[in-house]
């Protein structure tokens, strides 16, 4: 078994500059140290994770806990943690056995045959929104006509989330996952969200309504007491993790299947291929750095390499997610790619809860997009398409389109 190395030699995460590529560096890392000790750029070190086949040893071990309150844990930012320090923690914080007690008490609003009951409202609100972009002005902003208010309304039918306050929590939750963002802004932010859904639960809490919120509430209840606090998180969590990813595969992958015509084209003649797509497109992008991140509880092996308890791990799904051991050629876009092995939503016991919903949202989108408008196109050069290069969630500020 190898020692630790002595220092680390690269500093954690890299910029995302380019949509359609990670950093080489990540590549080498790979092919050469597959596990190896980096800077992060909340000031402490961890373990970087690069193959796939390791990728998923992490996430699916025990021994490497969730826990951001633990001081070994990766922080992408120097504040990480001391935002959120006033609630309990939401469900990618916890471990077993609560962590599995939280999850199995809302695995029924996730279930393929609740979130199918969604389907028609989904369709609904797609088909609003592309209605309201084709009568607007050419050329039209993506992000800000599509990508956001789908999932935003998602979000908030799910929840029971007024839809009129959804450019309050859109603001503050784009604050909270820029690494840019300054501390007292992203501080001024959550306490400002926490308010919100501490309202919003409360009231939840009195009329018991038929959302996601109001049923936790009611079981809560029926099973002796409500656990505000735990709500609030809980809400906190589906309700930024629910828009905010989405979004941003929805403007990425529009920007591809606008480049690739013909990925394009095989999905307007066959619907049948748009949920291998989806896929692939999560594959390719891998948007999501920091819900992998893990601390080791006691000491583990991970790649014959020894990580000591209390050191963090950083395990990587974009670099896994473009691993040539486990895809065929993974820098190309390949729509007709058997890809299901991915783990853009994760692996193990923290795989991604709401990952129907967001293959539904994608697949009606495109679906839907490309039938009702096929004369699609970016109106700038893919090349001006501005990336978000410094958020822990990837994705695109704008997409200019016209028709």
């Amino acid at each position: 078994m190898a020692e630790p190395a002595a220092s680390p030699t690269t500093a954690f995460p890299k910029p995302r500059t380019c949509p359609h590529s990670v950093d080489p560096e990540y590549a080498r890392l790979r092919a050469e140290e597959p596990i190896t000790k980096v800077s992060m750029l909340g000031g402490n070190t961890a373990w970087l994770v690069t193959r796939h086949d390791l990728v998923r040893q992490v996430l699916g071990d025990t021994r490497l806990s969730s826990d951001r309150r633990n001081p070994g844990f990766p922080r992408f930012t120097a504040d990480q943690g001391n935002i959120f320090q006033d609630l309990p923690p939401s469900m990618i914080g916890m471990d077993p056995p609560q962590h599995t007690e939280a999850r199995r008490a809302v695995l029924g609003e996730f279930t393929v045959r609740r979130i199918e009951a969604l389907r028609p409202r989904i369709q609904q609100i797609v088909d609003d929104r592309i209605d309201e972009m084709l009568a607007g002005p050419r050329p039209a902003e993506l992000v800000a006509a599509l990508s956001l208010p789908v999932p935003s309304l998602v979000s908030c039918e799910l929840l029971g989330v007024p839809y009129a306050d959804h450019d309050f929590f859109q603001q503050r939750s784009s604050r909270l996952v820029h690494r840019s963002t300054p501390f007292d802004e992203r501080l001024r932010a959550a306490r400002e969200l926490r308010s919100y859904l501490d309202e919003l639960v409360a009231a939840k809490e009195r009329d018991l309504p038929d959302d996601l919120l109001g049923r936790q509430a009611r079981k809560q209840r029926d099973a002796g007491e409500i656990d505000h606090l735990a709500l609030v998180s809980a809400a906190f969590l589906l309700l930024i993790a629910g828009h905010e990813t989405t979004a941003n595969m929805i403007s990425l992958s529009v920007l591809a299947l606008l480049e690739n015509p013909g990925a394009r084209a095989e999905i307007v003649a066959d619907p049948g291929k748009t949920l291998p797509a989806v896929e692939e497109l999560l594959r390719y992008f891998s948007i999501v750095e920091g819900a992998t991140s893990r601390v080791a509880v006691e000491d583990v092996e991970i790649g014959g390499v020894l990580v000591r308890a209390g050191e963090g791990v950083m395990a990587l799904a974009s670099a896994a997610n473009r691993d040539p051991a486990a895809f065929e050629r993974p820098d190309e876009l390949d729509i007709g790619r058997k890809a299901r092995h991915h783990v853009a939503f994760g692996f193990g016991p923290h795989q991604c809860l709401g990952q129907n919903l967001a293959r539904m949202e994608l697949q009606i989108v495109f679906d839907t997009l490309f039938r009702r408008v096929p004369e699609l196109r970016l109106a700038v050069p893919a090349a001006e398409v501005p990336v978000k290069s410094e958020a822990n969630v990837f994705g695109l500020y704008e997409l200019p389109v016209t028709w």
